[in-house]
């Protein structure tokens, strides 16, 4: 597949600077052979995760036995969405034609004409579509299968990316092998890949994952300056990759600026070729996307700005006494973010950005620095995916034997830079030759600093947790196949020789690999022969109706993730759609979901007709949700943006009133005017009720 093509070819080059870097004064026939059992060890654990994931998603849908519609329909919410523009430029007469109608949509908004490249973040939807018509493979590979194989061909490249970083942080590729294993075995907490193909994370993370490899060989001691050069452009090119296929690149790439910005400070590296990187990344996709505003309003941009800038001017910054530098650092961050928030604040003012609005005011509200009541960020609150990392996590983690040996290396190497004394020896030799090993590596420096800062996003939204948990696995991979964690324990029992040491770095991970083996295999075993088959039949009669009942042109209205469906299986108009990055949007979702609101029907109508609504699609699930608790229910969310007071027992405050008008979703069912008036019922199941908008007559003027 094309870009796991790109990655493997990145992987070779890197391989290649591994070599050099391990034997720079030439190559011995072992050296050889430790690469080459290293190279096939790593593609072989990435090729299976790949056939792992596949397998899981055949067996848990039965994918390839049932039908297209339901093979759509298993594309659930945002992933519809993007899945859908695929078809959409595969349908199209020709591909000048396909993107022509990207560029010029006006089926994902109705009575709106957008540029979805512009828009979201669907390039690798583009070239996946025009790839697919110049292979010529249509006779013996349908297009769904491409699409969902390349995803998981990208799981190759994310396992082969984490067996890169920990073999180049510890010398071994058997720690790459145990990172590989352990990355498999953690599937829950590393990847959701297999029932959420189309998410942007799925395509973005395994060039993250690459970047951050590369990023560990750039910054390897004494490496050769034309190797420097070749692994910056892989920094460039992976960061690229990232950035055009997610849309909250830019707040990634903000976490690793400041974790370079630290770095800095701490005089472990400079740091403008990496920051360069991050800025030519995102102006090149700034570019690719039509000059989309967001990007140049992003916080990473102004931070990076800012950051050069006080450098460039703040000479001596590293100068003076312990307690001289700590004041110049102090005064330096201050600088830096004060700049940051004014280049920010007035670039968005400029640009008259807002399209990421709805992301602050959910960090303000999550840690009760804003209104509660906003209705987009309490949608985000009221999430799991959103909320703190659950605990339980941790027993999964510690189950796989990741937990401890993670712990122990942060912890000890943390603790042996912090306080080197404690390890120290009374001979001065002995001191003098610790000293070389305490002062930590600019690799080592970074991978400490990147699971650091990631864990903490992970532990605050436990959706960034896919950002931590696949660097944890390379991470504690290090610390067990590594000298820095064994160093330091074998001169604590006076036993540091070279043999001891080489004895224990391969004989554990061995060990662990087996104990892993011993325990996981046959439950993977057991994992995989499990069969299952999608089952949603009302959905499926829901999308069939439509397709066959309703004009192409027809405009529909409803949930988000339901209408995301509805385009990719019936090609129908919608009126708003999952993709929420733009202000525009939200508040046509908010007047869409007035349907579950306690308004009156010709409020209602008067909402849906201004939006091109022709037709309602109603969810009992939605309407008597019970997944979340009181508060939390979307029609709860409604009642507290409209300012009434929620259903059900329970508090409520004091300035909520009471409703004038009964809940729409429910008080339409009754067929009584005047519902009956401004809406007919055109289909019915156990799940859907839709309905069809009357036109009003207009009054004749006297």
């Amino acid at each position: 597949m094309p870009l796991p093509c790109l990655s493997c070819l990145l992987f070779y080059i890197m391989v290649r600077v591994i070599l050099l870097s391990f034997s720079p004064g030439g190559f011995s026939w072992w050296t050889i052979l430790c690469v080459m059992t290293g190279s096939i060890v790593g593609v072989s654990l990435g090729l299976l995760c790949c056939i792992y994931v596949s397998t899981l998603h055949e067996n848990d849908l039965w994918f390839s036995n049932i039908k297209e519609v339901e093979r759509e329909i298993s594309f659930r919410t945002e992933c519809g969405l993007y899945y859908s523009y695929y078809k959409q430029m595969l349908k199209a007469p020709s591909i000048q034609q396909g993107l022509y109608e990207l560029i010029h949509d006006n089926t994902t908004e109705s009575k709106r004409t957008i540029n979805i490249l512009q828009r979201m973040n669907i390039y690798q939807e583009v070239f996946l579509s025009i790839l697919y018509r110049i292979l010529h493979i249509q006779t013996y590979l349908e297009p769904i299968y491409f699409y969902i194989y390349t995803v998981f061909a990208l799981q190759t490249v994310y396992v082969i990316a984490l067996f890169i970083t920990s073999w180049l942080l510890s010398d071994s590729w058997l720690a790459g092998a145990l990172s590989g294993v352990w990355y498999i075995l953690n599937r829950v907490d590393t990847t959701r890949v297999e029932f959420t193909i189309s998410l942007r994370e799925n395509w973005s993370i395994p060039f993250f994952a690459l970047q951050v490899a590369a990023i560990t060989c750039y910054l390897r001691p004494q490496l050769k300056p034309i190797h420097q050069r070749v692994v910056l452009w892989l920094v460039f090119v992976s960061t690229f990759c990232f950035c055009l296929t997610w849309q909250f690149n830019q707040f990634v790439l903000l976490v690793q600026a400041l974790i370079i910005f630290t770095l800095d400070c701490l005089d472990f590296f400079t740091v403008v070729s990496l920051y360069l990187m991050q800025v030519l990344s995102l102006l090149l996709v700034w570019l690719l996307q039509f000059c989309n505003s967001m990007i140049l309003g992003s916080l990473v941009l102004s931070f990076i700005v800012s950051a050069l800038f006080i450098k460039h001017f703040q000479t001596g910054l590293k100068m003076g006494g312990f307690v001289i530098r700590v004041g110049k650092l102090a005064l330096h961050t201050l600088l830096v973010l004060t700049l940051t928030f004014t280049i920010n604040y007035s670039a968005k003012k400029i640009l008259q950005l807002k399209s990421d609005e709805h992301i602050f005011k959910f960090i303000k509200a999550k840690f009760g620095l804003g209104a509660t009541r906003d209705f987009d960020a309490s949608l985000y609150l009221c999430e799991e995916a959103f909320g703190l990392l659950p605990l339980d996590t941790f027993e999964r983690l510690a189950g796989t034997v990741l937990l401890y040996p993670y712990l122990c290396t942060l912890s000890v190497i943390t603790g042996a830079h912090k306080h080197p004394e404690a390890f120290h020896h009374t001979c001065q030799a002995c001191r003098e030759r610790e000293d070389r090993t305490f002062r930590m590596r600019p690799d080592v420096a970074y991978n400490i600093l990147h699971t650091v800062f990631f864990g903490l996003l992970a532990f605050s939204t436990m959706r960034m947790k896919y950002l931590w948990t696949g660097h944890m696995c390379a991470f504690a991979a290090f610390g067990v196949c590594g000298k820095e964690v064994w160093s330091l324990y074998l001169r604590v029992l006076h036993c540091n020789t070279r043999t001891m040491m080489r004895l224990i770095r391969y004989s554990v991970p061995i060990v662990i690999l087996a104990f892993l083996y011993y325990k996981f295999w046959p439950r993977l075993m057991e994992e995989i022969s499990e069969l299952r088959e999608f089952y949603d039949p009302d959905t499926m009669e829901l999308m069939e109706w439509i397709r066959l009942k309703t004009p192409k042109r027809a405009v529909f209205a409803g949930s988000m993730q339901l209408l995301a469906g509805i385009k990719l299986c019936t090609g129908r108009v919608l009126t708003n759609h999952p993709h929420y990055e733009d202000q525009a949007l939200r508040e046509r979702t908010r007047q869409v979901y007035q349907i579950y609101a306690r308004q009156s029907a010709e409020e209602v109508h008067k909402e849906l007709g201004s939006v091109g609504a022709d037709y309602i699609v109603l969810e009992d699930s939605i309407c008597y949700e019970r997944r979340h608790s009181r508060g939390c229910r979307l029609r709860d969310l409604l009642d507290l943006a409209n300012g009434h007071i929620m259903d059900g027992p329970g508090e409520n405050e004091p300035d909520l009133i009471s409703a004038s008008h009964p809940r729409f979703c429910e008080a339409i069912k009754t067929d009584m005017p005047p519902y009956s008036t401004l809406f007919t019922r055109v289909f019915k199941n156990k799940t859907f009720h839709v309905y069809k908008l009357k036109k009003l007559k207009k009054k004749k003027q006297s």
